[in-house]
């Protein structure tokens, strides 16, 4: 989703997505890129230890690493969208897989734990902040019908790399200590480079291009050899640059678009996204101390999140499936809603779990609802903005996301500290979650109603700010006059050159029964002097 390359001030029209062919490389760079920005500030958790007792701080002190990265992951949503809507895409993955990089490497260096807070924190979630958007918008600029599926099986990328990355950390910690393993995990973050590298922008100037060529080319066909076809080339060309020079000037491409506030299922669904983000990510942070403190070993406590990611694995994508069928795709809405009201009701219905089975139980069932809501979230947010103002969109709502996780799961660790009871953070949560899923399931059939009740708006061309959509609109219009110029140039000409032509053979006839001279050809210009007999041999043998 590069940059336009405007032509004479004019925005090259859209191309279709292709559904396909390079979009599956993309996708697979987007699969990447989702793996590292969700799995990689978990993964960094097995260096805390060492992390302790070299620089002899307290796990919470730790623990900020991980959430500073999820922060920057959240909370530059916005500086991201105007990035990639000045600069393009791939560009700004570029930068971002460079200062992710950079921030590990760095981190390898440090001697106290502010500089590991402003390295491996800031820098490192920067970078994977600067790669995760621009990837989904390119995901969603290569696909279109089967978007859904695309994104699930993106988003199956957290899982995967979460169960590979944490393992490989541990080794990487046993072998090269923690500034070893920073600096390997730095190189293994190059590798959002070259998924940045394979976000080639569509070329949304080739159908313009191929239009002009098109239009010359029928000129040329319609109009006889010599100077008339050149000059109704040039009148034609006159015609075009009439066209142009009346045209208004459009605006440029906003660099945040704040007029998607206006948009009430955008309204609906970021209220729905605050709520959820409060509760969704309480359950697996104290799930393996909650089975501890129930008397489950350390070992099978800690293996029941590798069940979470495993169920995780497939739910993603077969979610992504369903959501695209043609009778499923339309209530999309309706079945993210679902997924979060499964989840919360997990929660609740296992809160009071004590054993080990009923905790894999509730692990199993989580990680089908968990999946389900991962899979969903951005392409629900994508039917509700469009891709058009899906950059925008994204930014905003990682922004006001970024306060929810920032408040969800300290809270949720405050009140264990306080009440020493895990029971009654599940309910919170499982409720927290419940209502975001009743909140987007009511008010999205309540505006629904509303909308095939009132009349539909009349388009106001100066309120709308000049959206992309309007101005390819535009675009198209006017190549379509353009074209039905062309085609009337070249009507009259054939018309002019007709009755030439019958004027002609009727000064022929004329003459030929006035003087006894030789008879014309179809469409033959005869001399002052009748006809000589070099006109009669070419006559003959013609």
């Amino acid at each position: 989703m590069g940059r336009p390359d405007p032509e004479e001030g004019q925005l090259p029209a859209p191309v279709k997505p292709p559904d396909g062919g390079w979009g599956w490389i993309v996708l697979l760079g987007c699969f990447v890129i989702t793996g590292f920005s969700y799995a990689f500030p978990k993964a960094v958790s097995v260096y805390f230890k060492e992390l302790m007792k070299d620089f002899h701080v307290g796990y919470s002190d730790t623990a900020w690493i991980s959430s500073i990265m999820l922060a920057m992951l959240y909370g530059t949503g916005p500086v991201c969208s105007i990035m990639v809507n000045q600069f393009g895409c791939r560009p700004v993955m570029l930068i971002g897989g460079l200062l992710a990089s950079a921030g590990m490497i760095l981190a390898s260096f440090t001697t106290n734990i502010i500089e590991l807070y402003l390295t491996a924190g800031v820098l490192t979630g920067l970078g994977m902040a600067l790669n995760f958007q621009p990837s989904l918008i390119m995901l969603g600029t290569y696909f279109d019908k089967r978007r859904p599926l695309a994104n699930g099986l993106a988003a199956a990328g957290s899982p995967v790399f979460l169960s590979s990355l944490s393992p490989l950390g541990q080794v990487l910690l046993e072998k090269f200590g923690w500034r070893g393993g920073f600096l390997i995990m730095g190189g293994l973050l190059l590798n959002c480079c070259t998924c940045g590298a394979v976000m080639r922008p569509l070329d949304m100037g080739m159908k313009r291009k191929m239009g002009k060529a098109q239009d010359k080319y029928e000129a040329k066909e319609m109009l006889p050899i010599g100077g008339k076809s050149e000059e109704g080339i040039s009148t034609t060309d006159g015609t075009k640059k009439g066209k142009k020079a009346k045209k208004k000037p459009k605006k440029g491409k906003k660099l945040l678009d704040f007029s998607i506030f206006s948009n009430r299922g955008f309204i609906i669904y970021t209220i729905s996204k605050f709520i959820l983000v409060l509760g969704l990510f309480v359950p697996p942070i104290l799930l393996v101390n909650y089975a501890k403190d129930t008397g489950v070993p350390d070992t099978e406590a800690a293996f029941l999140l590798s069940i979470i990611g495993f169920i995780d694995i497939f739910a993603r994508p077969a979610c992504g499936m369903v959501a695209g069928l043609k009778w499923v795709r339309p209530h999309v809405a309706y079945l993210f809603s679902f997924s979060m009201l499964f989840n919360g009701l997990t929660d609740i219905c296992s809160a009071r779990a004590s054993n080990y089975t009923g905790l894999v139980i509730f692990c199993v069932f989580f990680g089908i609802s968990y999946g389900m809501v991962g899979a969903l979230q951005f392409e629900v947010l994508m039917a509700i903005v469009g891709s058009q103002k899906f950059s925008s969109a994204i930014g905003l709502v990682l922004l006001i996301e970024a306060f929810a996780v920032l408040i969800g799961p300290p809270s949720a660790g405050r009140l264990v500290d306080a009440l020493k009871n895990y029971e009654v953070i599940f309910y919170l949560a499982g409720s927290e979650v419940v209502l975001s899923a009743l909140f987007l399931g009511v008010a999205s059939y309540c505006c629904l109603n509303r909308g095939k009740k009132e009349p539909p708006p009349e388009n106001n061309p100066s309120a709308g700010g000049g959206s992309d959509t309007e101005e390819a609109e535009s675009d198209v219009q006017e190549a379509e006059e353009h074209s039905s110029n062309n085609h009337q140039l070249a009507h009259s000409t054939d018309n002019a050159m007709v009755a030439a032509n019958e004027e002609a053979n009727h000064v022929a006839e004329e003459q030929s029964g006035e003087g006894g001279g030789c008879p014309a050809g179809d469409g033959e210009v005869l001399a002052r002097d009748g006809c000589n007999a070099d006109q009669m041999v070419e006559r003959d043998s013609f």
